[in-house]
């Protein structure tokens, strides 16, 4: 359950965080006094969901096994977007202000927070959708207590990251504004910089040439994916500070001149703002744990996969097609002649063709690879390889070296390894 609930709240958080403050930030009006644009948002949050549900449906089905066309596209147009949603929040105060006077901005705001919700929702979503295909373990029975605890934790992930949004959204009305637009702005300025990395992540896999400062705040980025989504909560301390301000300032004590009503008002004023502030702070600590205790209950060294056994004579490797068809990490043992203990991989790629490198790379040297939810993934940098780009230099592709296939295996001469055995030394 708790794996399951670790995974879920981190990849729903941003896009509930995001979808709540578009919300504040560009609501105007109530019934028909609501410019014809308000509902454009909730039509990006459905069409995103719905495109999220078929997209990660095609990936479990194998329809699609590489996300990475599909991706490239969307984040480069979503880190436009989110740009110019970021604009949008920053120029709200003047824009939801006498809005019929400006229809147009009015209108432009909510077609770019809808897009801007919908492309988040269209990437973040799948990766959690697809938690929903562990539930039940290979040829076990459906109906099992192990399944409804895994299937708790999802909803629980799903409850969490909708309940945090909506504490945080209830000092909208206590907070000063300018509070609440500094926290919105920099949260979701943290999710451009998370759409940015996907991106540059995608490039660096397919670039035969990446420049080694812009690897480096990738794989910095990257490593600390967790810590943004943290700050993504934090920043409402924010508001949280001002509404509490807020709230002791105001005056609950009969004054001259001051009925009674308003002094009830007032004291409503202070005690919903005292509690908003409060429980955001409890949403905070309540996120900061979930991805600091949580995830450190669930997450287990990773451990290199055994390697398997192959043919090896006359200074030639033979691994068979049979051998390495799944479609998985294969994962192979060398000792070159200068003593030096080698591993290299193979996976087959689409078309028939094997991606095949040394386990290393230029850039981590030999920590290794393994295999998650279908990507192969560097031990050291976390970095999610592209299959296609394997047996390519560049970025932190695996290091390739000459191989020959037919008659149904792969040859390697040892001599080509021997000649590498200096990345793993």
């Amino acid at each position: 359950m708790l794996e399951q609930f670790v995974a879920v709240m981190p990849g729903t958080l941003a896009p509930a965080l995001l979808i709540m403050c578009l919300s504040v930030m560009l609501t105007v009006g109530e019934g028909k006094d609501k410019p014809i644009s308000s509902h454009w948002r909730l039509w990006g949050f459905i069409l995103g969901t719905i495109a999220a549900i078929v997209f990660a449906t095609l990936r479990a089905t194998a329809v699609i096994n590489q996300r990475t066309f599909v991706n490239q596209p969307v984040l480069t147009v979503a880190v436009v977007v989110d740009l110019l949603a970021i604009a949008a929040v920053i120029a709200s105060p003047w824009i939801v202000k006498d809005w019929r006077k400006h229809a147009i901005w009015m209108h432009l705001a909510n077609a770019v927070s809808a897009i801007a919700i919908a492309l988040t929702l269209f990437y973040a979503l799948p990766d959690v959708i697809l938690q929903l295909t562990i539930w039940v373990e290979p040829d076990a029975p459906v109906f099992t207590s192990d399944m409804l605890l895994r299937a708790l934790g999802f909803l629980l992930g799903l409850a969490m990251s909708a309940i945090v949004a909506l504490i945080f959204r209830t000092m909208r009305s206590t907070a000063v504004r300018i509070s609440f637009t500094v926290a919105s702005v920099l949260m979701m300025a943290i999710l451009f910089i998370q759409h940015a990395t996907g991106l540059l992540q995608m490039i660096q896999a397919h670039s035969l040439y990446f420049p080694r400062f812009l690897f480096q705040p990738l794989v910095f980025s990257i490593n600390h994916n967790q810590q943004m989504i943290m700050v993504q909560a934090l920043v409402f301390a924010i508001p949280a500070v001002a509404s509490m301000i807020a709230g002791f300032r105001m005056t609950t004590k009969p004054e001259p001149g001051v009925n009674e009503a308003t002094v009830r008002r007032h004291k409503a004023f202070r005690r919903h703002a005292i509690a908003s502030a409060v429980w955001s702070l409890v949403a905070m600590i309540g996120v900061t744990l979930t991805l600091t205790v949580g995830v450190s209950a669930t997450t287990q060294q990773i451990t290199l996969s055994p390697p398997e056994d192959y043919s090896l004579k006359d200074g030639v490797a033979t691994i068979t097609f049979a051998q390495v068809e799944d479609g998985h990490l294969h994962r192979f043992e060398y000792k070159a002649k200068d003593g030096t203990e080698m591993r290299f991989i193979i996976i087959k790629k689409n078309g028939g063709a094997y991606g095949i490198g040394l386990d290393a790379c230029e850039n981590c040297g030999d920590a290794g690879y393994y295999e998650k939810n279908g990507k192969i993934i560097c031990k050291k940098c976390e970095v999610a390889i592209n299959l296609a780009t394997i047996g390519f230099k560049g970025g932190c592709n695996p290091i390739p070296f000459p191989f020959k296939m037919g008659g149904g295996k792969i040859t390697i001469q040892t001599a080509d390894l021997d000649a590498l055995s200096a990345h793993f030394q």
